[in-house]
């Protein structure tokens, strides 16, 4: 499933939600003009490696993709979950909201993987904890999304709750499950950085809150 945009209006631009897409979409088209060896060294540079932790990398490391997927579900999911989160918290804090969010999940990440040399990148973590306030804010919300069925492609609505809680439950089951297989990250992906984010993003919207026109309008609708 790949969210394309949620129903909610909102009343305020997405300029930060926008230029983390660009700033993303930036790093990545300097990625893939790099050579393999000089490649692997930017990403190495750059992505969270928890073995020889530099703290610097659990910022640097959410602008940086493995691949065309990934960076293209990634962007999905912030657009679609990161608008109305920006419109109600604010520019200024709603991005760092987000930055917190990547930082925590990357923390989390190390915790669980603290021997692993594996780098480690993408901004999925921060995008686990918009997830996670868009859960806390918007439950009543309906998502747009994009479904396979076999060979079939189609869109449905899908209620945020649902959706949010079912993404996170997979991780769940991923993430723990992979403990007992491996003792490490299944199939190279950052489980318990989106479950960290997760939890991050429903504890700090709560503590940050939302702007108090945003809190007016809403009891205006409701």
């Amino acid at each position: 499933m790949f969210p394309l945009r949620d129903d909610r209006p909102t009343y305020t631009p997405p300029v930060v939600t926008t230029l983390l897409i660009v700033a993303c979409a930036c790093v990545f088209l300097h990625e893939i003009t790099l050579d393999d060896f000089s490649r692997n060294y930017f990403v190495e540079k750059y992505a969270v490696v928890p073995a020889h932790l530099n703290p610097v990398t659990l910022v640097t490391s959410l602008f940086v993709h493995a691949g065309w997927m990934h960076i293209i579900g990634n962007m999905l999911f912030l657009w679609a979950f990161g608008k109305s989160l920006e419109d109600a918290m604010g520019h200024v804090k709603f991005f760092s909201f987000y930055m917190l969010c990547g930082v925590a999940a990357g923390v989390v990440h190390v915790f669980f993987n603290y021997y692993s040399r594996v780098p480690t990148v993408g901004a999925s973590g921060a995008i686990a904890g918009v997830m996670g306030a868009y859960l806390i804010k918007f439950p009543k919300a309906w998502i747009h999304t994009l479904v396979f069925i076999v060979v079939f492609v189609t869109t449905v609505d899908i209620p945020a709750w649902f959706f949010t809680i079912f993404w996170f439950v997979t991780q769940l089951f991923s993430g723990f499950g992979s403990i007992t297989q491996t003792q490490i990250s299944d199939g190279g992906t950052a489980w318990f950085a989106h479950i960290g984010g997760f939890l991050a993003g429903m504890l700090l919207v709560t503590v940050m809150g939302t702007r108090n026109r945003y809190v007016r309008r809403q009891e205006n609708v409701w």
